[in-house]
């Protein structure tokens, strides 16, 4: 079986603090992706930067102690592609490529289109610079996309539909381009196509009591090209896990562990 998690850590460092290395041990994982690592690899001990011995991918932003993206996978990767060849996305350190043999691992960390909307075309070019990545990599074997996407798909996915309609991350012109990605071009949401069940959310605001009363939203999935349908046999959310106001989701595989 081939398992990954993915995890916004909200900063690695101060995950690290709160059990990130202790948990990433007991996870047992294939493969790790984790977003806002908000860390330089230098500024990092040695155990972070590569936990428990595992071939590490790092794609920080330029700006310090923001955005970033790591990969973590228990067998090194074929090849590892950093960004999307686009300068005004690549300097944010969101998108790393890790091609295994049976499939690529997309790590990225979506673009937050802001209170004001303000980063809303950048988001948009962003999701399509990805929607052409993603089907360019497909022509070679299939893909697996995850990360904290910024965007919570339907109603089900968060916890206030309503009162969230003209706030980012629930903006039709998001929701929309997720509606693409599966319907017009086969791509499945892993925990869906598991759970169809309303409540589960895998971030939470860090106002108090928020978390605790489960009002959240689903901003973090693992999307699988529809070629790898036949081989998913679990995907979850995991909001015991603290460490980040997100917490881990996984997606579990029957494929060869390379």
């Amino acid at each position: 079986m081939f398992t990954l998690y993915s995890w916004n850590v909200n900063g690695i460092r101060s995950a690290a603090e709160q059990g990130f290395l202790e948990w990433f041990a007991a996870a047992d994982p294939d493969v790790v992706c984790v977003q806002e690592v908000k860390a330089l690899p230098e500024q990092v001990s040695p155990e972070l930067l590569a936990p428990l011995g595992y071939h590490a991918s790092w794609h920080p932003a330029e700006r310090r102690g923001y955005s970033g993206v790591a990969t973590f996978s228990r067998r090194p990767p074929l090849a590892v592609q950093v960004g999307l060849g686009r300068r005004d996305v690549d300097r944010e350190g969101r998108v790393l490529v890790s091609e295994f043999p049976a499939l690529f691992v997309v790590n990225a960390y979506f673009p937050n289109s802001q209170r004001d909307h303000a980063r809303l075309p950048y988001k948009l070019a962003f999701c399509r610079a990805m929607l052409r990545k993603l089907n360019a990599l497909r022509k070679l074997k299939p893909v697996l996309l995850c990360g904290d996407f910024n965007i919570a798909h339907h109603e089900i996915d968060l916890a206030n539909p309503k009162a969230n309609r003209k706030n980012a991350g629930f903006l039709p012109e998001e929701r929309a381009w997720l509606e693409r990605l599966a319907r017009r071009h086969g791509y499945v949401d892993s925990f869906r196509r598991r759970c169809p069940d309303p409540g589960h959310y895998s971030w939470w605001s860090q106002r108090a009591g928020v978390r605790e009363r489960n009002i959240g939203w689903r901003l973090d999935m693992v999307w699988i090209s529809a070629e790898l349908l036949p081989a998913l046999r679990d995907a979850a959310i995991h909001p015991q896990v603290h460490g980040s106001d997100h917490c881990p989701v996984s997606a579990s595989l029957e494929l060869d562990r390379g």
